[in-house]
């Protein structure tokens, strides 16, 4: 069926047009849409037309092109939040009905790198607390979490472990994180990471860096959190002023 012609731009038709029917299930989680000039036929549109809707959905994550396979249609993400919200991945996972698991990988103790020193506000001989963690959801992995913490606020007996480090700061360190300067970025396929958390070659990463810093606005936590694309949505809301 062919798409009703308004005042938008054409492509813009196609892609609330291929949103609709994939929200009416007319195109399900996971199948594989037409090919693109049987799309393109059915839509009464170009190619160069529905090429470019299919490239903005693909940015939005609402469908994935394999190269020599086709295109597919994502699966909706398990987890949402609001970036304006400083939740724990805990927390998200816990949001969504599923339950929260650590698989800790390793944790060193290191001189502070220079960025650490900028970061923290430290000096060279201070010491950095580094924990490498994944996350999972229902025993599957989900998130790659890497953590920097000052050495000196941690307790001797902390245990990386935990499901919540927000929480193991607060109960054990006496230290809350009150807020957090984030920062994101999607990335494609990582060498390392993506096979960890049993990504598919084609699924896309989400980058959150976060500077965590307590009530008296002190630096206490810095994390860099790799989501599987297709698994979290983040979104954000901005108000005029």
């Amino acid at each position: 069926m062919s798409i009703k012609s308004d005042n938008r731009h054409l492509y813009l038709q196609v892609i609330d047009h291929l949103k609709q029917d994939i929200q009416k299930g007319i195109y399900k989680e996971r199948e594989k849409l037409p090919s693109e000039f049987d799309l393109a036929k059915q839509l009464g549109v170009s190619r160069a037309t529905l090429r470019e809707a299919l490239r903005i959905l693909e940015e939005e994550n609402v469908i994935v092109r394999r190269h020599g396979v086709g295109t597919f249609v994502n699966a909706k993400p398990l987890f949402e939040s609001g970036i304006e919200q400083l939740n724990s991945v805990t927390g998200m996972i816990e949001h969504a009905g599923m339950k929260p698991g650590t698989i800790f990988l390793n944790s060193t103790t290191t001189g502070p790198t220079e960025e650490d020193i900028r970061r923290f506000s430290c000096s060279h001989d201070d010491e950095i607390t580094l924990v490498e963690r994944v996350r999972t959801a229902n025993g599957e992995p989900v998130v790659y979490c890497l953590d920097k913490i000052p050495s000196s606020i941690l307790p001797e007996d902390s245990s990386f472990e935990d499901e919540s480090l927000l929480h193991l700061l607060e109960v054990k360190s006496n230290r809350k994180v009150t807020y957090a300067v984030a920062q994101i970025e999607p990335i494609g396929y990582h060498e390392k990471i993506s096979p960890i958390l049993e990504c598919e070659p084609e699924t896309a990463l989400l980058v959150l860096k976060q500077m965590h810093f307590d009530e008296n606005d002190v630096p206490i936590l810095y994390s860099v959190n790799y989501f599987k694309a297709d698994k979290f949505s983040f979104h954000v809301l901005r108000r005029r002023i």
